[in-house]
């Protein structure tokens, strides 16, 4: 890898925030460029702060005034929000003015669009990379204005005109060490189910996913062990349906060690967001997954479709989530164990546990920083126009 014109190593500025599918990826490709011997900073507002917890201590912080119209508080708020997003680009100016990144790679969500804006506007290589199988509104804007658009999903929906890269959605490199993690299908011995709202929680499976365990059969009820992840609101009202049923379940609103949860599971029920597919299909997991249905442009029933078209997983609509269907599907995988191997492989055959290289190949490339001729054939084999 180069150096850039004075001489330091070059250094990339990762533009994410908002939510935990944001910033996972964005700290998957962090790790990687560190790696590499790249300086990485992570551009960022106050709310994707409390998310970059994960980030290596190397990966220097700048926090930015952003905002979004959605969260905009009452008219008065909505007034503002342009002032706070111009108040970010200044600030993402001077700072790239001060320091010049090779490149800035944005990850999504409104947090990441003062350092791409700046970027447009200083002429710095930029890219974006999109987790889910729609382009969300800030990547969409920013399409047609960055050197690449790099994928997780394939296929994205992408506007005319653009193409788009496939690079699978990074990992974190824990995840990465479990990829392909051996699958003990169930029987009659322990099992685990993890239960997964994204990095939030959803209120939706602490309604609905606890009594349908509770009503499998006691032959299987017996063997089973639970994690499931609740909003702090919802745990205790969730821990006691467990208990009455005499379910041993571990409830909790966040798992920091979700990739050992995951290698262990027998069965995933889940969201379909971007992170939770690729988790579950770089360790290679059967799932029951439920979209959230309000998701902007309903990108996670695209996400949750490329498992259910691949047998890789169930796809219940929330809608449809009711808990005496919900005990069928549940039986339905826990009951045979050579279906439940099924999806397993089905579901490791879409992952990309090469994600996060792939990615930094690009970003090399696109920074005209260093590559491998071997990163740039594997990138160019997966673009395509929409």
């Amino acid at each position: 890898m180069g150096r850039s014109r004075a001489g330091r190593p070059p250094l990339a500025v990762i533009a994410a925030g908002g939510t935990g599918g944001h910033m996972f990826p964005a700290q998957a490709l962090a790790e990687v460029l560190l790696a590499r011997g790249w300086r990485v900073v992570l551009s960022t507002d106050a709310r994707g702060a409390r998310y970059a917890g994960g980030f290596p201590d190397s990966v220097a912080r700048r926090v930015v005034p952003s905002a979004s119209f959605a969260r905009g508080g009452g008219l008065a708020g909505r007034a503002l929000v342009p002032f706070r997003i111009l108040a970010g680009v200044f600030q993402a100016v001077l700072g790239m003015l001060f320091d010049r990144p090779a490149v800035v790679i944005g990850f999504g969500g409104y947090p990441a669009i003062p350092a791409l804006s700046a970027a447009w506007a200083l002429r710095v290589p930029r890219l974006i990379h999109e987790q889910n199988g729609v382009l969300g509104r800030v990547n969409e804007v920013f399409a047609r204005r960055v050197d690449a658009v790099a994928c997780g999903t394939w296929p994205t929906a992408l506007p005319r005109g653009v193409e788009g890269i496939h690079t699978g959605n990074p990992v974190r490199a824990a995840l990465r060490a479990r990829a392909g993690a051996p699958y003990i299908p169930p029987g009659d011995y322990p099992m685990s189910v993890v239960v997964v709202g994204g990095s939030q929680g959803a209120r939706a499976l602490s309604d609905k996913v606890p009594a349908a365990l509770a009503a499998l059969p006691e032959a299987l009820r017996r063997h089973l062990r639970i994690a499931h992840q609740a909003r702090d609101e919802d745990i205790a009202r969730v821990t006691a349906v467990y208990d009455e049923a005499g379910l041993p379940a571990e409830v909790a609103p966040f798992f920091d060690d979700i990739e050992r949860r995951f290698s262990e599971a027998q069965l995933v029920i889940a969201r379909a967001g971007a992170s939770t597919i690729a988790d579950l299909t770089v360790i290679g997991r059967p799932a029951v997954l439920i979209p959230y249905p309000h998701a902007a442009r309903d990108h996670q029933a695209a996400n949750a479709h490329v498992l259910g078209e691949a047998q890789a997983a169930v796809v219940i609509p929330q809608r449809l989530l009711k808990p005496e269907a919900l005990t069928e599907h549940l039986e339905g995988i826990l009951n045979h164990a050579a279906g439940a191997q099924g999806m397993a492989a089905a579901a490791l055959a879409l992952g990309r546990p090469d994600a996060a290289e792939r990615l930094a190949a690009l970003v090399e490339r696109i920074a005209g920083i260093g590559g491998t001729d071997d990163g740039e054939q594997a990138l160019g084999s997966d673009a395509g126009g929409r």
